[in-house]
């Protein structure tokens, strides 16, 4: 391939700016720059611009294009269904040197949240200065668009694999699918892929808990949240959510991967949080934490919501907050719940707040940090109940609940989920009620 010259460059809203600064470099090197979008800070969907640009490159209009998003890796993924563009992403100059001269890659893309502007510019230059050679790089290149024949897997080997996703990636959070899944029916699945799909997801229906008091604990996220929490605390507390099988524990992100490790292969989720306990911080960060809190094992990630953009009625800054987010938790198969800290706020303001989780479909809201000036109440959780529950959004109370007559309001009052450190307490106490009722 000759050194190019047309250069088709995209980005989502997370890597607007990104995108900027490099069309400005490359125009200022001598490149003809097309810019196919997005135009705004405006949340967009990646795969959209990801394959504006990939197309761009597949008819010929641009030589090799670049597409930045907040990782890189989804918009890799959408522009590698384009026939003809060999996608990857580059992280440092080494792998962006290595995908020119040993993959001969003509879409380069880059995570805004992962490296800085100087950064990209130096991985940019070096990824349009390589070429790619070699014979014996060229063959096996040409072997990318070869076509593969049918896998022809038996029932027993399509039930063999999502044994063992299910086994890899633990109970999943998902809304119960409507009728046969395609782990149950093999005829089903292979006729998907003869039609087209080339991907398949099986997902166990979503476990919703039981009776109270008796199957208290798959409600109870048990926390520890303190910052002087040590490593010796986190491994008893994950050994205490296995034995009173809690649904999650609840830790600071420097935990997750020990929790993970600690909890894998059982029911019990790992979560944590993110722009805790202030919700202070940029939605780029936010998104960061998040990322690299699921790449490490979290399941669960429960985020502080902007609450001082909330109180000054910056509505649409609190949306790309959240909804920075929970597209990454979508991306990762975690689920995302926003902590309103409920105590800080007015009535108003809590439906605001919840109203805007739900247009960011967030999978709960949260009433709080329990590093305020309160925690939950039994009216803040039925006022948020009501606000999102017709959108098929949960709720979490979490804050002061020590008591199992508290954790039994807030569930009568629309929880379906509850975060506390006094969880084990509270099971107690509920086993203790069932029996003597």
């Amino acid at each position: 391939m000759s050194r190019p010259r047309k250069v088709a460059i995209g980005a989502d809203h997370g890597g607007y700016e990104l995108k900027a600064v490099l069309a400005a470099h490359l125009q200022a090197a001598g490149y003809q720059v097309s810019d196919v979008g997005t135009s705004s800070r405006e949340a967009v969907d990646y795969p959209v611009f990801a394959r504006a640009v990939a197309e761009a490159v597949s008819s010929g209009a641009a030589d090799v294009g670049i597409m930045i998003d907040g990782a890189g890796i989804g918009s890799c993924m959408a522009a590698n269904k384009v026939p003809g563009v060999r996608a990857a992403l580059a992280y440092d100059l080494s792998s962006a040197r290595n995908s020119r001269e040993h993959n001969n890659a003509n879409v380069l893309t880059l995570g805004a949240g992962l490296i800085g502007a100087g950064l990209a510019k130096q991985i940019v230059d070096t990824w349009l200065a390589t070429e790619c050679t070699e014979t014996r790089h060229l063959n096996r290149v040409a072997m990318f668009g070869e076509e593969v024949s049918d896998l022809n897997l038996s029932d027993q080997d399509i039930e063999r694999v999502v044994s063992r996703l299910h086994e890899i990636l633990g109970p999943m959070p998902a809304a119960e699918p409507k009728g046969a899944s395609v782990g149950a029916d093999p005829d089903a699945a292979r006729e998907f892929v003869r039609l087209g799909a080339t991907g398949l997801t099986s997902v166990a229906p979503a476990e919703r808990p039981g009776d109270i008091p008796g199957d208290l604990a798959r409600y109870i996220d048990h926390t520890l949240l303190k910052p002087a929490a040590t490593e010796e605390q986190i491994r008893k507390l994950c050994a205490e959510a296995l034995e009173f099988n809690f649904r999650s524990v609840c830790i600071n992100p420097t935990w997750v991967s020990l929790a993970a490790s600690l909890l894998r292969g059982s029911e019990v989720l790992t979560c944590t949080v993110v722009g805790f306990p202030l919700g202070a911080t940029e939605p780029a960060i936010k998104a960061m934490e998040a990322r690299r809190a699921i790449r490490n094992g979290a399941r669960e990630i429960d985020m502080v919501l902007n609450i001082g953009a909330l109180k000054s009625g910056d509505d649409a800054l609190v949306l790309r907050d959240i909804r920075a987010v929970v597209e990454d938790c979508v991306d990762g198969g975690a689920v995302c719940k926003v902590i309103l800290e409920t105590a800080l706020l007015t009535d108003d303001e809590k439906r605001r707040a919840s109203e805007l989780a739900r247009q960011a479909r967030a999978h709960f809201v949260k009433t709080s940090t329990g590093f305020s000036t309160g925690g939950a109440t039994v009216s803040d959780v039925a006022l948020m109940a009501e606000v999102v529950r017709g959108a098929g959004m949960e709720v979490k109370a979490s804050g002061g609940i020590s008591s199992y007559d508290d954790a039994k309001a807030m569930i009568e009052a629309g929880a379906t989920r509850l975060g506390a450190s006094a969880s084990i307490g509270i099971v107690r106490e509920a086993k203790a009620t069932s029996v003597s009722a």
